[in-house]
């Protein structure tokens, strides 16, 4: 059996064979494998030491402090930890937070929870290109508005929020700014003392680390509080109680420094990659980019392709691994939330696809995909006559 080619990988990365082969020798007994809570021998020193290792790592590559770095199970536990442990801990100041309505889900369920906690969320439109305006966030400040939670990268388009500007007019407005940030490592600069940044949300998948693993970025000057989620020993400074996963977090650390190390190569080859496969679809009709390319990180590419229908193209393309939406939201037959909320008719929505290219494509993975896809495509046209 034939592996298909994977466009997929604003789904999950693959983990770099350099972190797989770290991450084993903190798995068994000849290796780091203690509780790094374990203060009274030297092997939880060791597996201690390789946590604060990793913390490090993820902190540098962001311009934290390592102390503002909380472990979490992925960047969704993140999300939730930023939303609803800081809204619950500061409902004493105010009970409202300004989002988006093309958030991951992450943020858009967590947002709807904390509703029927009676917060009060204000949801706001994006633009054409999928994007939030620093003069719409204005509008939807109010005096009780003590949260804003806006993406870096958008999951399904790759269009990159101006956080910067976006956290001006938050702080301006006397709220926190909260970035999920899961798509954008390795792709953008994230030093959050530059940007503005108060709690961000990060995940080890998306970045050639492994699953199951994330963290939350947490300001420490001046202090942010936050009312925990997970009880149970007060590690992680209280914030998140949880035996840490030291195989998984140094995982993460080393994926982190090799984004910090790698990014800009990686970004340069796989934008060359993307037009690579634009200019191989150039000559057919009823083709559109859902993804402004100018304003998007190159590893993710939205496009609808007319006459066709999304899911018989993806049926038709069984050597590529490619995408209609959201993997999370993979089961439901309606358009995407995302290209619908940016304008985009039902037809086409249903008749997109999202592909998303990552450190191991290759120009021959692009050519096999286009030649697979320029097939698929003409043959479901032609029966659609």
């Amino acid at each position: 059996m034939t592996t298909p080619v994977y466009l997929d990988y604003a789904a999950t990365t693959p983990v770099d064979p350099r972190v797989a082969e770290l991450m084993s020798r903190h798995l068994t007994l000849d290796g780091i494998f203690a509780n790094p809570a374990s203060r009274s021998h030297m092997l939880g020193w060791q597996a201690e030491q390789a946590v604060e290792n990793a913390r490090r790592q993820v902190a540098d590559l962001i311009g934290a402090d390592p102390r503002e770095i909380v472990w979490t199970s992925g960047a969704t536990e993140a999300d939730n930890l930023a939303l609803i442990g800081y809204l619950r801990a500061n409902r004493h100041r105010g009970r409202h937070l300004v989002t988006s309505v093309v958030e991951h889900k992450a943020v858009v369920d967590t947002a709807h929870a904390l509703e029927s906690e009676g917060f009060e969320v204000t949801w706001l439109p994006p633009g054409r290109d999928g994007r939030v305006t620093p003069e719409q966030l204005r509008e939807a400040m109010r005096e009780d508005t003590v949260l804003v939670s806006l993406m870096a990268v958008n999951n399904e388009l790759g269009v990159i929020h101006d956080l910067a500007a976006l956290a001006e007019v938050a702080h301006a407005g006397g709220a926190l700014f909260h970035v999920d940030a899961a798509q954008a490592v390795g792709r953008l600069d994230l030093n959050v003392g530059r940007l503005g940044i108060d709690l961000m949300s990060l995940s080890g998948h998306k970045a050639y680390g492994p699953k199951g693993i994330g963290a939350l970025y947490v300001r420490r000057d001046p202090d942010i509080r936050l009312e925990a989620l997970i009880h149970g020993g007060g590690h992680e400074r209280g914030m998140r109680s949880g035996t840490l996963a030291t195989h998984q977090i140094v995982g993460m650390g080393e994926a982190f420094a090799l984004a910090g190390a790698e990014g800009e190569d990686d970004q340069a080859r796989i934008t060359a990659l993307r037009d690579r496969l634009l200019a191989g679809l150039a000559d057919l009709d009823g083709i559109h980019r859902n993804t402004a390319v100018e304003v998007a990180v190159p590893n993710i590419l939205n496009l609808a392709f007319e006459g066709v229908d999304g899911e018989s193209l993806l049926m038709a393309l069984r050597d590529v691994a490619l995408s209609t939406g959201s993997a999370c939201n993979s089961a439901s037959v309606e358009p995407s939330y995302v290209l619908k909320a940016i304008g985009l008719p039902r037809a086409l929505a249903l008749a997109s696809l999202r592909f998303s290219f990552g450190r191991f494509t290759t120009e021959a993975d692009i050519d096999t995909a286009l030649s697979a896809l320029r097939h698929a495509l003409t043959g479901l046209r032609r029966q659609a006559i």
